[in-house]
């Protein structure tokens, strides 16, 4: 079984900067790719960045230049620093990550639980 498990989320004013982790563990053979994505009440769940196994990165454009994926392969962590973050970028945050069980098995999507992050003053 395939967990994640995130950390980081909080309350921070507006301009301010929080950074979100997300540790894959359980048996597995690699991670494909890992991201993060959100969902404000009311609202689908959006794709907010990705970054895949060799450190290609994508942004959704209301964050592009704010904040930044990264990913710990010896840790099996993704990390997303934000900045400058606005009161629009209140939501919950979800990790996810492209696993495969074994080297020859088609990768599988798993989900964390979620961590709120709220930015209001």
């Amino acid at each position: 079984q395939v967990r994640l498990v995130e950390s980081g989320g909080g309350l921070v004013q507006p301009g301010g900067s929080l950074t979100l982790s997300c540790a894959a563990s359980g048996r597995f053979a690699t991670i494909n790719g890992m991201g993060w994505y959100r969902q404000a009440p009311g609202k689908q769940r959006d794709l907010v960045a990705h970054i895949t196994s060799g450190d290609n990165s994508n942004y959704a454009d209301s964050v592009r230049g704010r904040f930044t994926i990264s990913v710990d392969n010896a840790k099996n962590t993704v990390y997303l620093q934000m900045n400058s973050l606005k009161p629009e970028d209140t939501a919950v945050y979800y990790c996810s990550a492209a696993v495969r069980i074994e080297s020859f098995s088609s990768p599988l999507n798993y989900w964390g639980q979620g961590t709120q992050v709220t930015v209001s003053s």
